[in-house]
């Protein structure tokens, strides 16, 4: 007698890997976004020197692309050469100004150091022996301990090395971008949707724009701070006057905190001369930024762009702190980006909130 074989069933009930409910693949779909999302915030901040690197050179390219535009209003020839007369002109004009002053600047350099070390010390003595500081040991223990606190973010920027390798990385990023940006600007173009190409180009315009205007007020307003420092603080007999003016043009990039900084070295150096000399370097360093704050500041905002003090400030400390010095030196170029991008993304709901009010009710 023979046996009828029967086929095995198949299971019909689904298994762990297959989810059939539609609520839960939602929920599934939604999760997965949010792991993407966190993945890529991580990214972001496992990969924020080298991004932060790379605003840099497109500042860099932004400053060359402006020079180029300016030039070309007077000079009606192709944008390539203009590129390369702006080019050839600040590197003349970086080798120039350190082959004249490169000596005096050098011994100024050596003779601020020691003098801040010497204002230093003293300042901490005075403030041991009258008890507002713990003392020397204590005070050795506690910056070890800072030091050993420091981040990875910031620790390569400790050396010199460092700081040069990363002003040529950007220097070298900023002329590849402003030599073709329409290829970089069409790229990112082809990486939006289709649908929003057109609001991407348009932001992008305008981001361009206001970088242009706001870095040539920043060039402006350091070349003023750097050559007004230096001319006052040399008929002031205040030591050290140029390497001081250069400090403080260069501190003028980083608004606000750059004012305290160069400030704090003015004064430091003025009361290594004498009482009087000292109280000439506040005075100076009052003037400046009265004059910075109240006159040049002002017109330079309504020809360029105006950014709110409080909100640069708190973005700067806020950056400072997560991302050191990079972070401190992009926070006005972040803001104003982000500042235009928020502009244009009310000016596309402004149609459509009106559509709404309008509508029949």
């Amino acid at each position: 007698m023979i046996m009828a074989v029967r086929a095995p069933k198949h299971v019909q009930e689904p298994g762990p890997s297959e989810v059939r409910d539609p609520e839960m693949r939602l929920e599934i779909k939604r999760a997965f976004v949010w792991l993407s999302m966190a993945s890529a915030l991580a990214l972001v901040v496992l990969l924020i020197q080298p991004l932060l690197l790379i605003l840099g050179g497109v500042i860099f390219a932004v400053m060359l692309d402006g020079g180029a535009r300016l030039l070309g209003r007077a000079l009606p020839i192709g944008r390539g050469w203009r590129l390369l007369i702006v080019v050839i002109g600040t590197i003349a004009f970086i080798v120039g100004t350190f082959y004249m002053t490169g000596v005096e600047i050098a011994q100024q350099a050596s003779e601020l150091r020691a003098t801040m070390e010497a204002q230093g010390n003293r300042l901490l003595e005075y403030l041991t022996d009258s008890g507002l500081m713990p003392g020397r040991e204590d005070m050795t223990s506690m910056a070890r301990e800072a030091v050993g606190s420091i981040g990875r973010l910031t620790s390569f920027l400790g050396t010199a090395f460092g700081a040069i390798t990363s002003l040529f990385m950007i220097m070298v990023i900023g002329l590849f971008l402003a030599m073709e940006p329409r290829i970089y600007e069409r790229g990112l173009q082809w990486m939006m949707p289709q649908d929003k190409r057109g609001d991407f180009k348009i932001t992008f315009d305008r981001m361009g724009f206001t970088m242009r205007r706001l870095m040539a007020g920043r060039l402006l307003g350091m070349l003023f701070e750097g050559v007004l420092t230096w001319v006052a603080l040399s008929l002031c007999g205040v030591p050290m006057a140029l390497i001081l003016g250069i400090i403080t043009g260069l501190l003028a990039f980083i608004p606000n905190i750059g004012a305290f900084i160069s400030g704090a070295l003015m004064v430091a150096v003025g009361f290594s001369a004498g009482v009087d000399t000292g109280l000439l370097a506040i005075l100076v360093y009052l003037v400046v930024q009265t004059f910075d704050g109240y006159v040049l500041i002002p017109i330079v905002a309504k020809k360029t762009v105006d950014m709110p003090p409080a909100l640069t400030l708190g973005t700067q400390i806020l950056l400072g702190t997560l991302f050191g010095i990079y972070g401190l030196a992009l926070a006005d170029p972040i803001v104003a980006m982000i500042k235009v991008a928020l502009e244009r993304r009310a000016e596309q709901n402004m149609p459509a909130k009106s559509g709404a009010r309008n509508a029949p009710g």
